[in-house]
């Protein structure tokens, strides 16, 4: 009875995974297939860590805690997974180059998160500017080296997506600056589910570009 109690929980859960896959995936193919559903959440788990690390690092920094330095470091390691994670379809330089532009996106941000706190202790406000200009700028180019990896990533939506992913971080940092907590934690709830579907969309493009790897 237990045995056939569980196997119906996991029927269950499969056809959960199944139907919202189907609803992520906007095109007709191999989608339900188990090694794209693989890919689909493995592709969530890394970029949610990215999202959720990243916040992380927000209060550390900005609350002066002293776990600071090791979520930086987990925050830095994510971004290596994520390169690995494309090297076995896009080789091992892709995946460098991808492991590279992030790590310098993280960089960039910790700059933001600096130069913001100057700003609002009325300090200068160029820091900042420059800051969230180069912030943008190595979004861009990570926009680019997407889209020129998959057709199906097009640089104007991959620029569009990790604009608003920008912009959600950057509204957590002021929020959390003036201490509007609702205000906090609504861009992070934004931000997060961006991030989910930024990575439903990036698995839907490896699998759309590379059909036969997902065949049944």
């Amino acid at each position: 009875m237990k045995k056939f109690f569980m196997s119906g929980i996991l029927v269950f859960l499969m056809t959960i995974i199944n139907a919202n896959y189907a609803s992520a995936m906007v095109y007709e193919g191999p989608m339900l297939n188990p090694t794209a559903i693989e890919l689909r959440l493995s592709m969530r788990k890394l970029w949610e860590d990215h999202i959720t690390y990243t916040r992380n690092y927000i209060i550390s920094d900005l609350g002066n805690l002293g776990d600071k330095s090791k979520i930086a470091e987990r925050l830095l390691s994510n971004q290596v997974d994520i390169g690995n994670a494309i090297k076995p379809i896009y080789g091992e330089e892709a995946g460098n180059q991808l492991t590279t532009l992030l790590k310098e996106h993280i960089v960039l941000a910790t700059k933001v998160i600096i130069a913001a706190r100057a700003a609002k202790k009325g300090g200068q406000s160029k820091a900042l500017s420059k800051a969230q200009a180069d912030w943008t700028k190595n979004g861009d180019d990570i926009a680019t080296f997407l889209s020129g990896a998959n057709p199906n990533w097009k640089k104007s939506a991959m620029l569009d997506m990790l604009a608003k992913h920008l912009e959600y971080t950057t509204d957590e940092v002021t929020a959390r600056l003036n201490k509007n907590w609702d205000k906090d934690i609504e861009a992070y709830d934004l931000g997060h589910d961006h991030m989910l579907m930024f990575a439903d969309e990036l698995a839907s493009g490896i699998v759309k570009q590379f059909p036969d790897k997902f065949v049944k």
